[in-house]
């Protein structure tokens, strides 16, 4: 058997860069196995090959199989894989995270560690959402309270503009059925985009439970990303949907938002949207996610290189490289 230690290590040059692959492909009612350095989705239509390098993320829908050989190939590409629902509308569960860096994740957690810029990334979510307005200076309260405004202003607007009467958002966790048609549009929707936003926080590496508006959650994170699409897409989407017909407004609207999604590049969107926040200097060399490269923390900030032995000077071992 080949072990671990007897493979040569994966290096950029391996593989292909981050930028040129697809950054989403979507599968259902398949099975996905191995041949080769690809993988196959065979149904009854045939078999579909896809070079596993060039997959950011495989997403797999309802009725999919997935071999372990093709599990393997993935992982040696460092493709991402999320079990998803229909056409990715809702998030189940997740392997690796696409990025072969953490400088996400540690920028994330710097962000977040910090008070003044926890509050600041807060201020710059507001702002993607309300771009008419400056929310420089606005303590916590005051971005609750505008939010909350701009919310109740989007609701009523959304109501003139559809002629359904708007009695205000209600619902009851654990009884979907509770509310109006609407406020069931309102829900279906706002739990489609929590499923893609935590495909997206997990396929980048982030932590989705450190948020920067919601806390004390798992999915803290994912529910601020979720957010920032809410009064853009979600809530007109859904007035739409029961505008139409108030029969079946959750499927329906999960439909119609899979549709909106693969319109306007959501995804994509998303992801640049993350990165702008956590990454305040703008991505540099040490974010890019196709390298494999990990160092050990020194002292006074600095990184040093692993895989070597910093025991003391005079032993004729320091430079060696260590074996796990």
């Amino acid at each position: 058997m080949t072990t671990v230690s007897q493979r040569n290590a994966l290096t950029p040059r391996h593989l292909t860069r981050t930028g040129e692959r697809l950054s989403f492909i979507y599968l259902e009612r398949c099975t996905v196995h191995r041949d080769a350095n690809a993988i196959t989705a065979e149904d009854a239509d045939g078999t579909t090959h896809i070079p596993s390098a060039t997959i950011g993320t495989l997403l797999l829908g309802p009725g999919t199989r997935i071999t372990h050989q093709a599990m393997s190939v993935l992982g040696e590409t460092g493709a991402a894989v999320a079990w998803v629902g229909e056409q990715g509308v809702r998030y189940y569960a997740g392997g690796r995270a696409l990025t072969r860096s953490s400088a996400l994740a540690e920028a994330q957690a710097m962000q977040w560690a910090n008070v003044r810029s926890r509050v600041a990334v807060a201020r710059a979510m507001y702002q993607l959402r309300f771009p008419d307005e400056d929310p420089a200076g606005l303590t916590r309260k005051g971005l609750l309270g505008r939010e909350g405004r701009r919310v109740k202003d989007c609701y009523r607007a959304q109501a003139a503009r559809t002629g359904i009467r708007w009695h205000g958002r209600k619902y009851t966790p654990g009884d979907f059925s509770a509310g109006d048609p609407v406020n069931q549009a309102i829900t279906a929707a706002a739990q489609c985009m929590y499923g893609i936003a935590h495909a997206v926080v997990a396929s980048l590496g982030c932590s989705p439970a450190l948020g920067f508006v919601h806390s004390g959650h798992e999915l803290s994170f994912v529910l601020d990303i979720a957010d920032l699409y809410k009064t853009e897409i979600g809530i007109p989407l859904a007035f739409d949907v029961a505008a139409e017909d108030e029969e079946d407004v959750a499927s329906r609207t999960r439909r119609a938002l899979r549709d909106r999604i693969n319109e306007t590049s959501l995804l994509d969107r998303c992801v640049d949207d993350i990165k702008s926040l956590l990454l305040q200097d703008g991505p540099g060399p040490a974010v890019s996610s196709d390298q494999d490269v990990v160092t050990l923390q020194s002292d006074g900030g600095r990184k040093v290189a692993a895989g070597r032995n910093y025991g003391d000077a005079t032993d004729s071992d320091e430079d060696e490289a260590m074996l796990w």
